[in-house]
């Protein structure tokens, strides 16, 4: 008997609503004035049931999307092909242009950096680099031999207490 009441009284105990717990606030309650809202001026979205789908999206503030995109790749994956757009912050126009099949992700830009194109030249200072580390090995190889005919001590394999 005194189970059951002990039993009753830590469920009523558990049940009782909890003071002090208050449900967080709505997002929408919270403002953060780092951000700004943008309307969307067009969301163009088009799905194909062949898997062909293209899509066009332009926003209030500049910021434009265009994709289209197809199963043509090996096995039927999705070869796509698109530019986006936007004004950078420092004001330059900002457009890039894509495609992503079998060969990955590649972009086009001007605003993108390019390798330099090679063989290119190479500086003086790495060439002069260059020759000395051959030096210095060439240098390595003669005195590895010398180590080998016994000219210079090996070192030693017993540690002792300086004398």
């Amino acid at each position: 008997m005194k189970f059951v009441i002990l039993a009753a009284l830590a469920t009523l105990a558990v049940a009782v609503p909890q003071q002090g717990y208050g449900a967080p606030a709505p997002r929408s309650s919270v403002r953060d004035d780092s951000f700004e809202d943008v309307a969307i001026l067009r969301d163009e979205r088009v799905h194909e049931d062949d898997g062909r789908y293209n899509f066009d999206v332009e926003a209030e503030n500049g910021i434009r999307a265009s994709e289209s995109g197809s199963p043509d790749g090996p096995e039927g994956t999705i070869v796509s092909a698109g530019e986006y757009s936007y004004t950078a912050p420092d004001g330059t126009d900002v457009l890039v242009k894509y495609v992503a099949n079998e060969n990955g992700f590649q972009p086009q830009s001007d605003l993108l950096p390019v390798a330099p194109e090679f063989p290119h030249p190479i500086p003086q200072f790495v060439l002069d680099q260059i020759a000395f580390a051959a030096e210095e090995d060439a240098r390595r190889g003669r005195e590895g031999s010398l180590e080998r005919s016994g000219s210079v001590r090996a070192p030693s394999t017993s540690y002792q207490r300086p004398s």
